[in-house]
């Protein structure tokens, strides 16, 4: 069982999977950030000022008793992180679209480059030794001939 867990573990599409897990993970933030920081900010500035972050339905406001301590937290739908979550998600479906679809045409050119290359090869056709080794005496008789001719 150990042996199978390893050959399971070492495997290159295992270890592969992990590292884009991982990178996965670091984008994933990244993305996150850009929406937070930079994306829902300019959003907001152009629908005068709106912070996504704090949009909420209160269904039960929060209550405070004579010194001002509240006894009982608000009860809201939070939609506004909602709605930035969406964002989110929509910004890396694009990203990831667009590195699969870059990926899959790097991948049909490398394909189409090869098919040429094989379509070049079976154009020529390889020389045997024996037609090789003809053709070197051929070559070389051509050549003393020529040494011998005078000019």
């Amino acid at each position: 069982m150990w042996k199978e867990f390893k050959e399971f573990a070492f495997k290159g599409n295992v270890i592969d999977m992990a590292i884009g897990v991982i990178i996965g993970g670091a984008f994933g933030k990244i993305v996150s950030s850009i929406v937070d920081d930079l994306v829902m900010p300019a959003i907001g500035y152009l629908l005068a000022g709106i912070n996504f972050s704090d949009l909420k339905i209160v269904l039960a406001p929060a209550v405070y008793d004579a010194a001002g301590v509240m006894t009982s937290p608000e009860s809201a739908i939070m939609y506004g992180n909602f709605v930035q979550q969406c964002v989110d998600f929509l910004i890396i479906a694009v990203c990831v679209f667009a590195a699969v679809k870059f990926i899959n045409k790097a991948s049909v050119l490398g394909k189409k480059k090869e098919a040429e290359e094989k379509e070049k090869e079976a154009e020529t056709p390889a020389l045997s030794t024996e037609a090789e080794l003809l053709a070197e005496i051929r070559d070389l008789l051509a050549d003393k001939k020529d040494k011998s001719l005078p000019e």
